[in-house]
């Protein structure tokens, strides 16, 4: 058992058994092989000596249980790193930012508190995933959609807060932007209600965010400012029709005014739902048709020419097959004739790219049917599954599959020319630093404005690799920061070096956020070291998180 630092033996026991005296004996959980289960199974640092990993684990069943343990945990300066469920793989799973933590466990604050069909609207605690609150709208005929990840386990707390994002219309597919109304323990156990939450009584939690005087629900995302008990939502109506067309160009060149148009269209309503912007040489774009995709011998054989393929030479190959070089998928919500509508306007505002072909990919009228749901890609229709985890299984593709994956997200321009300078920028990286980046890919759309170039590190339990994949990763860091291009969120591994980038006026930004720490939580027990946000006491251990 690794102990936090500075906290004696003595010390942890007795905040341990005062846990137990709050939730229970078999809700704290301190043997090595309950511990274990709090491991990042995605860890880059597996089995070394620098891996994140928890001192033990308590459960509290409510928000009087949260805030007896952080009393107890502010008398004894125990760090807390609480989790929803903790099924934040690929950027740091349940494991915390500091070895030593006891991870403040919120699974079983699991009740879906209320739901208002009129506003469109939930209030839930952290345990709730999205396959609880889908079950419970199904389960009460709810005319409501919920927007969900891949895969659909987490929590939506725990998503929202760490900035997580979805497939449906655009003003649900941000998640931190579809909540309204939070409900926070602060770090010295009291209990705070934002945005209308803080009038009592409030009839309007979950219909207008901001309240009276400064918003301030941001600061809880992604910081280590506060727990979140409870979190309002703002879901989707249930739409009366579903309709998706794909616009195929030819040109390599096309890929400026296809996202150009792409971008016109989004910002102007004309269709709601996430886009999908892609290459058909490396395979269908929409994600739920992508999992079981073997592209052609030809096309595998192009892609694999020493140096990167001849661009050229795939335009060749293009044409003469009918592939598009780049395609464009756009998704419709709502009444029939609106959204062929729609569809028919933006065919004609992409014809001005020499040479567009159009698809009408797919129609269904809503809600769908048992059979139905079962050919979609679920996502789009509010469906939580767990069918993304086909892409690292063992298959026809992937007949070596590893261990996991690291995300590496950067935010670049949503333009075509940035993500040309995208590709030639990340493909050298990664040929310098031996990564399987593809030259064709495109980054992706799940926020209006901005794209996210998102690739998977992979994991394994080999130390001498994960260590040069820790290298690489921190050097892409650097090198999309120098192109001005940050990342949106990333695994406790690497947070201090993606927080060093945010620079701005001799890091402006975390000194403020530093500011705010000393505040509100003097004795540094929530989450320490959470993006990059560490605690007086521990500020020279930067980096350093053993």
């Amino acid at each position: 058992m690794k102990l936090p630092p500075g906290i004696s033996s003595t010390d942890f026991a007795a905040a341990l058994s005062q846990f137990e005296s709050v939730v229970g004996r078999q809700w704290v959980f301190s043997s090595d092989e309950d511990v274990a289960l709090y491991r990042d199974a995605y860890s880059p640092y597996w089995g070394e000596e620098e891996e994140l990993v928890a001192s033990a684990a308590v459960a509290p069943d409510g928000v009087e249980q949260v805030q007896q343990i952080v009393r107890i945990a502010n008398r004894y300066r125990v760090p807390l790193y609480p989790v929803s469920t903790g099924k934040n793989l690929g950027y740091g799973g349940s494991a915390p930012t500091l070895s030593g933590c006891v991870v403040l466990d919120l699974k079983r604050m699991n009740r879906v508190l209320e739901v208002n069909e009129g506003n469109a609207s939930c209030l839930v605690e952290p345990g709730v995933s999205y396959f609880d609150l889908y079950r419970q709208l199904q389960e009460n005929g709810h005319k409501l959609w919920i927007d969900t990840p891949d895969p659909g386990w987490g929590s939506l707390i725990g998503n929202a807060l760490d900035r997580g994002g979805g497939y449906t219309a655009a003003m649900y597919r941000n998640h931190f932007d579809a909540h309204c109304g939070l409900e926070v323990v602060l770090a010295n156990g009291e209990v705070m209600r934002t945005g209308m939450g803080a009038l009592p009584g409030a009839q309007t939690w979950q219909q207008y965010k901001v309240g009276f005087g400064p918003w301030i629900d941001g600061m809880f995302s992604q910081s280590n400012f506060g727990i979140v008990t409870k979190m309002g939502f703002w879901l989707m109506p249930e739409p009366e029709a579903y309709l998706s067309g794909t616009v195929s160009v030819f040109n390599r060149g096309d890929l400026i005014p296809l996202v150009d148009i792409v971008n016109h269209l989004e910002n102007n309503g004309i269709y709601t739902g996430m886009p999908f912007i892609g290459s058909p040489l490396l395979g269908p774009l929409n994600p739920g048709e992508q999992l079981r995709y073997v592209p052609p011998p030809e096309v595998r054989a192009k892609m694999a020419t020493p140096g990167g393929p001849n661009l050229a030479d795939l335009e060749r190959y293009c044409k003469t097959n009918s592939v598009g070089f780049w395609a464009a998928q756009l998704q419709f919500y709502g009444p029939e004739k609106v959204i062929r509508a729609q569809w028919e306007y933006s065919k004609e505002r992409f014809s001005a790219i020499s040479g567009a072909r159009f698809e009408d990919t797919a129609f269904y009228k809503l809600p769908l049917t048992a059979e139905q749901k079962e050919k979609v890609h679920k996502v789009a229709f509010g469906i939580p599954n767990l069918s993304m985890f086909f892409i690292g299984a063992r298959s026809t593709i992937n007949p070596t599959p590893g261990e996991g994956h690291v995300w590496f997200s950067p935010i670049i321009p949503r333009t075509g020319e940035a993500v040309f300078e995208a590709q030639r920028v990340f493909t050298a990286a990664a040929q310098e630093l031996g990564l399987p980046i593809s030259p064709l890919a495109v980054a992706t759309t799940y926020w209006q404005r901005a794209f996210i170039f998102i690739f998977g590190f992979p994991i394994t339990k080999d130390v001498e690799t994960n260590r040069r994949n820790r290298e690489a990763f921190r050097k892409l860091v650097r090198i999309a920061a120098e192109h001005g291009w940050g990342e949106y969120r990333t695994a406790p591994a690497y947070q201090d070096e993606v927080m060093a980038t945010y620079s701005f006026n001799n890091h402006a930004l975390l000194r403020f956020h530093e500011t705010v720490k000393d505040a509100i939580d003097p004795n540094g027990i929530l989450s320490p070291g959470r993006y990059g946000i560490w605690p007086k006491h521990l500020r020279d251990r930067k980096g350093k998180r053993t």
